[in-house]
């Protein structure tokens, strides 16, 4: 998930890219080796900054979609086909390639291993990113908390992580529900958020769930809004945002 970056103090560090793998055919996931990196907790962000030969520099904030592990991060970057970062990150970085970054960036769309209350996810299109860091903490972890996570994309083309997703649904407490607001598998109807898919499929509010909510602006408002009339706390709600994409 891209945003805008936002200047902070961390120190800017340089790091090689690893390997990659194509999560779709507009979406890429880089493994970056980060000597000097500190650690983060799922959720959290990086500052990306790209430099030309001329000086002119650009930066943009890429959600962390790995769990905790030592020097080793991983990005997913969705394509944008008029970006001036994303397009270079998804098409012409290498293997051996530096790029600089800075973070870890935001503690408060974070999940803590150690907390015991039911987790509720929802992300809307690339918004899955960070809750994908959470999802794979968890594993890591082995916690047995139980995990639902409501992700709405466009077709299951535009899906990331469906095999990964599908492995831990089998091999942990994780429930997805997928929605398909343009096209879906044959059975299936196109359809959005809303108020009876959160009654359906989210914790009831007497459950006392932890909550986090990803993705485009109106998507975010949307579910968030659904799951207060629905009796939730809004303080229990935990929201990250980004431009409008369309899903």
């Amino acid at each position: 998930m891209e945003r805008a970056a936002v200047p902070g103090r961390l120190s800017w560090l340089v790091s090689t890219l690893s390997g990659s793998r194509d999560e779709t055919a507009s979406a890429r996931t880089l493994v970056l080796d980060v000597p000097g990196w500190p650690g983060h907790q799922a959720g959290q962000h990086v500052d990306v900054k790209l430099t030309a030969e001329d000086g002119y520099s650009v930066q943009r904030s890429y959600s962390i979609a790995s769990a905790p592990d030592g020097t080793r991060l991983e990005l997913t970057v969705q394509r944008i086909a008029d970006g001036e970062v994303s397009p270079y990150l998804t098409e012409a970085l290498e293997p051996g390639d530096p790029l600089e970054l800075r973070g870890p960036i935001g503690g408060w769309f974070v999940w803590p291993p150690g907390s015991l209350a039911p987790l509720l996810l929802v992300a809307g299109g690339s918004g899955v990113v960070p809750l994908m860091s959470m999802i794979r903490s968890h594993a890591i972890n082995n916690s047995k908390v139980p995990v639902r996570l409501i992700y709405s994309v466009r077709s299951p083309a535009d899906t990331l992580y469906a095999p990964e997703l599908s492995e831990q649904c089998r091999e942990s407490p994780l429930e997805v529900t997928f929605l398909y607001t343009r096209a879906a598998p044959a059975g299936i109807p196109v359809g959005r958020i809303n108020a009876e898919i959160v009654n359906a499929t989210a914790w009831p509010p007497s459950d006392k769930p932890a909550i986090f909510i990803c993705g485009p602006s109106g998507f975010v408002e949307t579910a968030a809004g659904l799951l207060v009339a629905a009796g939730h706390d809004p303080a229990a709600i935990k929201t990250e945002r980004f431009g409008p994409t369309g899903i």
